[in-house]
């Protein structure tokens, strides 16, 4: 009897101890907060930023941690004042906001200046049980627990579509065909951009015009900047986004803006972006950057799923579990063939 108090006790957990070594572990489950609830971890999509975890390449991150941002959830316990109920199955914003500093009192939570984000800041989702704020849950409602999961990542885009104040009919350029950058291709599509997609990987363009219904495509190769001239009357594009994380790639995709046109930073690198300002100045072009994503965000997605224009499940390839993730995330950290997305089934 001892014994299975102990383990009911625990739950599962993978942790990232240092860059390269990853583990699973038991950990005590977590005590419920004030404002908070119980949740149980459904599903866990694996993010390039857990990628960059696991290959130290994260700037905001401290070790071990147990990564997991993109995440749908039972709810298992909370108060007698709370709005959710158990056995519902929510959407988890991983984007746990201050709501006192100086961006949260401007309705920029995204960039709280004392923001906690799940599987970065402090230990996220993959697990068995999380605590969290119930403002940060949002009931699923029909969803799927898969779809559920798929609403931050696409969030992401979301953002980064809103925060460019893109017209229909904008030509827009999205740089990286991963999970990231096809969200904001696929929401630059819904606000009525003429989307193309760039990328290094010829397979991985293949597998975008399947995932999105996008088919105008450059490859990131040596005449990718001529294709780009030729595809635009040499005018280039009116917004840009770079969603690859590579330093060399975000410096390059300057020279795709067009005169008066927009470039929008989605890719976190740890390194120093430079640019060539007579360029900048003479397009006079905009620079943005887009961190995480808002309520309003994920409200967009969700109805988009709903309605049918964002079809999610095209966008997940691969599936493993807590069991075979310390495994699966390390080879798919160096071997990305056919992969979009991986998802973590948690039983």
């Amino acid at each position: 009897m001892l014994v299975g108090a102990i383990m009911n006790s625990l739950m599962r957990a993978v942790v990232c101890r240092n860059p390269c070594e990853i583990a699973a572990e038991f950990r005590p489950r977590p005590a419920r907060l004030a404002g908070e609830v119980i949740v149980k971890i459904s599903r866990v999509g694996i993010c390039g930023t857990d990628y960059h975890i696991y290959e130290g390449l994260q700037p905001f991150l401290e070790y071990p941690r147990v990564m997991g941002h993109e995440l749908s959830a039972i709810v298992e316990e909370t108060d007698s004042t709370s709005k959710l109920t158990r056995g519902q199955l929510v959407v988890v914003n991983p984007y746990l906001a201050c709501g006192t500093c100086h961006a949260c009192k401007r309705a920029k939570p995204n960039c709280c200046m004392k923001i906690e984000v799940l599987g970065v800041h402090r230990d996220g989702g993959m697990c068995e049980y999380l605590s969290l704020p119930e403002k940060n849950l949002m009931p699923a409602e029909d969803l799927s627990a898969d779809a559920a999961a798929s609403v931050e990542f696409l969030a992401i885009g979301a953002h980064a579509v809103r925060r460019s104040g893109m017209k229909s009919g904008a030509r827009v350029l999205v740089i990286g065909a991963g999970p990231i950058g096809l969200g904001a291709a696929l929401f630059a599509h819904i606000a009525g951009g003429q989307v193309t997609i760039m990328d290094r990987d010829a397979t991985r363009l293949a597998l975008a015009s399947v995932a999105t219904g996008i088919t105008r495509n450059i490859l990131a190769d040596e005449r990718a900047s001529e294709n780009v001239a030729k595809s635009t009357g040499r005018n280039g594009f009116d917004v840009v986004f770079d969603a690859t994380g590579n330093q060399a790639s975000m410096q390059k995709s300057f020279d795709y803006v067009a005169h008066g046109g927009s470039y929008v930073m989605v890719g976190l690198v740890k390194e120093s972006i430079t640019f060539f300002d007579p360029d900048f100045h003479k397009r006079e072009m905009t620079l943005f950057a887009s961190r995480n994503a808002t309520a309003e965000d994920f409200e967009l997605v969700i109805s988009s799923i709903r309605s049918g224009q964002v079809q999610f499940s095209k966008l997940i390839t691969h599936r493993t579990n807590l069991d075979e993730v310390t495994t699966m995330l390390p080879h798919w950290a160096h071997d990305k063939h056919g992969l979009i997305k991986a998802m973590i089934e948690i039983s």
